[in-house]
């Protein structure tokens, strides 16, 4: 999928929403604990139930890494799963990787290649060697950080506007057109800096939910020339619910959030 592909997508959908898979399998639906892998079904339930809602999924690694192999296992059965049954939906890898050149070329074939996703985030402290792997591949794309929902963003991002530094240098590099940027919800004063010099750019928006992000915010500064962005939430839409009707729950956030915005 390419990213006009997934903005024509956005727009027929109408949402901007990117479901977010922090599956904790201490928080899923007691019910679900019977099953072979809990945490793959319910994967499996809410992408079905949600797919025709929403632009994108975002598979946060962490939770499936403090698994060991079962967790890993539960990840690439997510990931096929979406790729064989909604190949409209864009999916991310939240895995904040990057490392010198021959360690990112291998993270970069083991999500690109061997998981299929359409993109990882990115830490871009080490610069731009440590992206370039991930570049090399198309329809495949870089998410870097550039400013992100936690109260520590103040440590070093916003320092001398750091992040825009980010965004403009990496605007810079060959196959910058494979490059989105996180920015956080709870920064969304900054989004219109940020569009100033990225305005092409795809935007991934988490920290809308449980974080406290201003969602009509995020749309206002951020989609006035274009429809490129993507919010992310996760806690406050898989965990609304938490009996057998945990999916009503779910559909419901969905359905609140698609109704604030308009095309």
């Amino acid at each position: 999928m390419n990213l006009n592909q997934l903005e024509n997508n956005i727009i027929n959908k109408k949402t901007f929403l990117c479901l977010g898979l922090d599956t904790d399998i201490d928080k899923i639906p007691k019910h679900l604990l019977s099953l072979e892998d809990p945490v793959f079904q319910f994967n499996k339930l809410l992408v079905d139930r949600l797919s025709k809602k929403i632009a994108a999924v975002k598979i946060n690694t962490a939770f499936y890494e403090a698994r060991g192999v079962d967790g890993w296992n539960s990840l690439e059965k997510t990931i096929k799963h979406i790729r064989d049954n909604h190949p409209d939906l864009f999916t991310i890898a939240d895995a904040k990787r990057a490392d010198i050149g021959n360690t990112s070329k291998m993270y970069a074939k083991a999500f690109f290649d061997k998981m299929n996703f359409h993109s990882i985030t990115l830490s871009p402290y080490m610069g731009y060697d440590s992206v370039t792997e991930f570049l090399n591949f198309e329809d495949k794309y870089a998410i870097l950080l550039a400013l992100t929902s936690n109260d520590g963003a103040v440590d070093f991002q916003l320092q001398n506007e750091l992040y825009l530094s980010v965004v403009s240098e990496s605007q810079k590099w060959e196959n910058s057109e494979r490059i989105m940027y996180v920015v956080g919800a709870t920064k969304s004063d900054n989004l219109l800096k940020i569009r100033n010099v990225s305005e092409k750019s795809f935007l991934l928006i988490p920290g809308v939910g449980t974080q406290g992000g201003d969602f009509e915010n995020v749309i206002l500064n951020s989609t006035q020339k274009n429809k490129r962005i993507l919010v992310n939430i996760s806690r406050a839409i898989i965990y609304a619910g938490n009996d057998e009707n945990f999916l009503d729950s779910s559909e419901k956030v969905v359905d609140h959030y698609n109704s604030r915005t308009s095309f």
